[in-house]
């Protein structure tokens, strides 16, 4: 076990993170401008939908996001459920391509991390598509898959703190 890795209870790699994430998502959502520009509004639950399934498989992490993706629909107006399964297709596909993930490097493991966006923000893009029969604005989807994707070192961080905690997911 590495020296950084520390024990996997639930509270610790589950409760503050997804605690954390909703803080953010809140604060970047307040209707604030500097300089005339209004904060970005990264998916922050996205990254922990890489992290969670890279560090290890578990049944709370689908709960918690299920939860974090219903919390993102009622803040941003969206239909309840369409953050929630952009969350979950992220997850799954991170979890099925996770042996893949194996030992690779930091800018491979960001790339995965870039695939996993792609694919949760592209399943909302496509559902809000079929739901209103409209593309939704492809350059405020392409800045908000932006402020997401420079999130991976938190991500990152994540991983390497709690990746070697449980032994029997190595």
């Amino acid at each position: 076990m590495s020296a950084s890795a520390r024990g996997l209870d639930p509270w610790s790699w589950l409760g503050w993170p997804l605690l954390v994430a909703v803080g953010l998502t809140t604060v970047f959502a307040i209707p604030m401008r500097l300089w005339g520009l209004r904060l970005p509004e990264p998916v922050f639950p996205l990254m922990l939908a890489y992290a969670w399934a890279v560090i290890r498989p578990s049944m709370l992490a689908p709960f918690g996001l299920l939860l974090m993706g219903l919390y993102l629909d009622l803040l941003w107006g969206s239909r309840l459920g369409l953050w929630a399964v952009g969350l979950l297709v992220a997850y799954g596909f991170v979890l099925g391509t996770r042996a893949m993930m194996a030992g690779q490097s930091k800018p491979m493991m960001w790339a995965w991390y870039g695939a996993a966006l792609a694919v949760g923000m592209g399943t909302v893009f496509l559902c809000v598509m079929l739901q209103v029969n409209e593309t939704p604005n492809l350059i405020a989807v392409a800045w908000q898959y932006l402020a997401t994707i420079v999130l991976y070192p938190f991500a990152g961080r994540l991983i390497d703190r709690f990746e070697d905690a449980d032994v029997r997911f190595r």
